[in-house]
């Protein structure tokens, strides 16, 4: 590969891609002028510079405590002998965002990549933590090109509600279980709205947010032991400290993101994918930081690995313990030395240490096996997720069977179809709906192609009606995506989704489709006549978005499949 101009010594530090007046010396008499205003000296500006990307904003709850950790942050990277130099960037928070937070997350990644490539960096330290924040900068930064670490910002750390111990957001879907059944009244569900959420931090679950700050650790993107650290502990000021320092030690060596994301560390990080039981949304993400250095996740290989990675961890919603009690149970560490065996144990983490080293630097560590079960005593046999295929979806879907009703796993049963979210809205507690337990809920039209574009609405409520007799947990099909702290027999992300003109999108009420986790299908009972004669009649698509970025979105979004990244981002 061709060297980059910005890659000599004299272009490194805060002279690092000067802009061309046909003057260097100018250039360099300009910018300095420039740094200077804001109180830099002489000798700060030869300093080796380490951005931070920062994604504080009062928009996003779960990032809140981020001034704190910035200047942590900046300690260890002036402690090393660097300057640090924050910078703002898009920041992406679940329930504050419309339509989604998934229509952002390939703007926050251009947006990240961008100003790291155009910004006088020697390397970047991310710092996030929100479910999309983190896949988003690890896109970016895998196409940016420059060292990069990340920092997560941690999870909560739980409350109580009467005699309950409660976080978000398993519990907060489980409460809206029992008002919509109506076994909480309006007072006690507002009662349990101020006790959710009270403190800083990603959800205190292994919903997408913590799913993918292990994942990170698993490909060795950050600091080791730093991935389940609650927000609001102590132990993540230093993280972030040491994070800072760690940044300036990234500079000249070859340990960037597109380095250290290979086949071997993708394959290990869906090792810890399955033994979690960690949210579906993070074979999208992964499939797409994946993309960016040139590895295929493929879901034929995640059901291989599925086979043979037992469940290993014990929290909600596929268990009953949170985030905090996997950090005091040995954290990331215990579970990689569980997986060892099964692990390519050679590849290089950001310290420049090998995943085998980093293990043997920590193998008498404690561990709490009422939450991290050993290899071979495990809380299931197989893994978390399993990958679908079928007629119904050709380019697969995804189940999270350890959070799902076993008793569903060969299923057979009468569709009942929704054509849109506002088609659901509309007709899901309506008494008159023609619906019964052995049914099967279908959503049309929530997938990347749809202008929803995604939203994690995969997790269509029970019927009011069948919630108020007991009903719990039937199968729910769609195109759509579901939150990491969601349970239940849930089909997600079948691929071609129904705006794109897969075969979702010609269900209609009545038919009966085939669930068989075992043979790992998902299939229409329909004939090809019939589909043939209902695609003939379908409707002509809405018209498209006519500019901005939801244009962009719509003319480049692919599907779930090659991560919903964008065509014109990925690798040539």
């Amino acid at each position: 590969m061709k060297k980059s101009d910005d890659d000599s010594p004299r272009d490194r530090g805060f002279l690092r891609g000067l802009q061309n007046y046909g003057d260097r010396e100018f250039s360099i008499y300009m910018r300095r002028a420039f740094a200077k205003s804001m109180g830099y000296t002489g000798n700060e500006l030869s300093r080796p510079v380490v951005g931070i990307a920062y994604t504080h904003s009062r928009f996003n709850p779960c990032h809140r405590h981020f001034p704190e950790l910035l200047e942590a942050i900046k300690r260890g990277v002036a402690a090393a002998g660097g300057l640090a130099l924050e910078f703002p960037t898009t920041s992406l928070h679940e329930s504050t965002l419309a339509p989604n937070s998934m229509k952002f997350r390939n703007l926050m990644a251009m947006d990240t990549e961008e100003m790291i490539r155009a910004q006088p960096m020697d390397a970047v330290v991310l710092m996030g933590g929100c479910d999309k924040t983190v896949p988003a900068q690890l896109m970016g930064a895998a196409s940016a090109g420059k060292p990069a670490i990340q920092l997560i910002g941690g999870p909560q750390m739980t409350s109580r509600y009467e005699d309950e111990r409660v976080g978000a957001c398993t519990d907060c879907r489980k409460f809206w279980t029992q008002f919509r059944a109506g076994k909480l009244g309006q007072a006690e569900i507002d009662a349990v709205e101020g006790r959710l959420v009270t403190t800083a931090g990603t959800c205190a679950v292994m919903g997408t947010a913590s799913t993918m700050a292990c994942l990170t650790e698993a490909l060795g993107l950050c600091l080791p032991g730093t991935a389940a650290i609650p927000a609001v502990h102590a132990d993540r000021l230093r993280a972030a400290e040491a994070t800072g320092a760690a940044a300036v030690k990234l500079i000249g060596a070859k340990r960037k993101p597109s380095q250290l994301v290979t086949e071997k560390s993708v394959e290990n990080a869906l090792r810890v994918l399955l033994a979690l039981g960690g949210s579906t949304n993070a074979v999208i993400h992964l499939t797409a930081i994946a993309g960016r250095a040139g590895v295929k996740v493929s879901l034929d290989k995640l059901n291989a690995l599925s086979d043979a990675t037992p469940v290993l961890v014990n929290l909600k919603p596929v268990g009953n313990g949170y985030m905090e009690d996997f950090c005091a149970a040995g954290g990331m560490g215990a579970l990689l030395r569980e997986l060892k065996p099964l692990l390519h144990l050679d590849c290089m983490t950001v310290t420049g240490e090998t995943l085998g080293e980093r293990l043997e630097g920590d193998a008498d560590a404690y561990v709490d096996r009422a939450i991290i079960a050993a290899h071979n005593k495990p809380l299931e046999p197989e893994g978390g997720l399993v990958a679908l295929f079928g007629n119904l979806a050709p380019k697969g879907a995804i189940l999270k069977r350890s959070a799902a009703d076993a008793k569903l796993f060969e299923h057979e049963g009468r569709t009942v179809v929704f054509s849109s979210l506002a088609d659901l809205a509309a007709r899901i507690d309506d008494p008159k709906l023609d619906v019964e337990p052995h049914d099967i809920l279908v959503l049309q039209n929530a997938g990347p192609h749809a202008p929803e574009c995604m939203p994690e609405a995969g997790y269509l409520p029970i019927p009011k009606k069948l919630a108020q007799r007991g009903v719990k947990d039937m199968v729910r099909i769609s195109d759509a995506r579901m939150s990491g702290t969601a349970f239940g027999t849930i089909v997600l992300h079948i691929t071609p989704d129904a705006a794109s003109g897969g075969l979702l999108g010609l269900v209609r009420n009545g038919d009966r489709i085939r669930l068989s986790v075992k043979q790992r299908s998902i299939a229409l009972k329909v004939d090809d006549a019939e589909l043939k004669k209902r695609a003939t009649a379908m409707p002509k698509p809405t018209e498209a978005p006519q500019r901005g970025y939801a244009k962009l979105f719509a003319e480049q979004i692919l599907g779930a499949d090659e991560g919903c990244d964008f065509k014109f981002l990925m690798p040539r």
